[in-house]
C-alpha cells in the first residue's frame, strides 16, 4: 500500500487477529516488516478512535496491538536528504505550537534503503524546533519525561508519516505510545 497514513505495530502472537479485526475498518495490509501493518484512512484520528473502540470490546485485541501511529501529515521521499528536508518543513510549521513548551521528536524507521541514523535525525529535528521557537522569542525545551508534546515520525521504506501529539492526546489515546 503506497498511500498509507497509519502504521500499526503488533505483538507477535496477535498478528492475524489484528489484521482480521482492522480490515473491517478500512484498507489494511501487511508491510514488508515483521509485525507491522499499514492502513489508509480519510481521517486517521477517527480511525484511531475506531480501533480503540474495538479494543475496548476485545481485550485480546488490545493486548495484541503494541502501537497505533496515525499520521496527520505524510509524504514520499527519494533520498535521506529529501526525507530530512520534507520533515524539517512540516516540523517547522508545527514549531509555533511548541514555543515555551517541553517536547521531543521520536523516529520509528523501517527500511534500510535510506539510513537516517535514528538518534541523529531525532537530534536534528529537535534542533529545528528549538531554533524556530528561539526565533519566535519563546524557546521550547526538550524533555523525555512527561513532555507537553511529542512529534512522532514513522517511516516504511520511502514513505513517512508525522504527527504532533500533546500530553492530553497521549493521555486520551492509550494506543498512541510514540516512545
Amino acid at each position: 500500500m503506497r498511500d498509507w497514513n497509519v502504521v500499526i505495530s503488533v505483538y507477535q502472537e496477535g498478528f492475524r487477529r489484528v489484521l482480521r479485526a482492522l480490515r473491517d475498518l478500512g484498507p489494511t495490509e501487511r508491510s514488508p516488516y515483521f509485525n507491522v501493518l499499514v492502513m489508509q484512512a480519510d481521517d486517521p484520528i477517527a480511525l484511531l478512535a475506531a480501533i480503540e473502540k474495538k479494543t475496548e470490546q476485545s481485550t485480546a485485541l488490545y493486548d495484541a496491538i503494541s502501537r497505533v501511529a496515525p499520521a496527520t501529515r505524510s509524504f514520499e521521499f527519494h533520498s535521506a536528504e529529501d526525507f530530512v528536508e520534507k520533515a524539517k518543513t512540516i516540523i517547522g510549521e508545527w514549531s509555533a505550537n511548541l514555543a515555551g513548551r517541553t517536547f521531543h521528536v521520536r523516529l520509528h524507521q523501517r527500511g534500510a534503503k535510506y539510513d537516517f541514523g535514528t538518534q541523529d535525525a531525532e537530534h536534528l529535528f529537535n534542533d529545528v524546533v528549538l531554533n524556530a521557537t528561539a526565533q519566535a522569542g519563546m524557546s521550547g525545551k526538550i524533555s523525555f519525561t512527561d513532555p507537553d508534546a511529542v512529534i512522532a515520525i514513522d517511516t516504511v521504506d520511502d514513505r513517512a508519516g508525522l504527527a504532533l501529539w500533546t500530553r492530553e492526546d497521549l493521555a486520551h489515546h492509550r494506543l498512541l505510545r510514540p516512545d
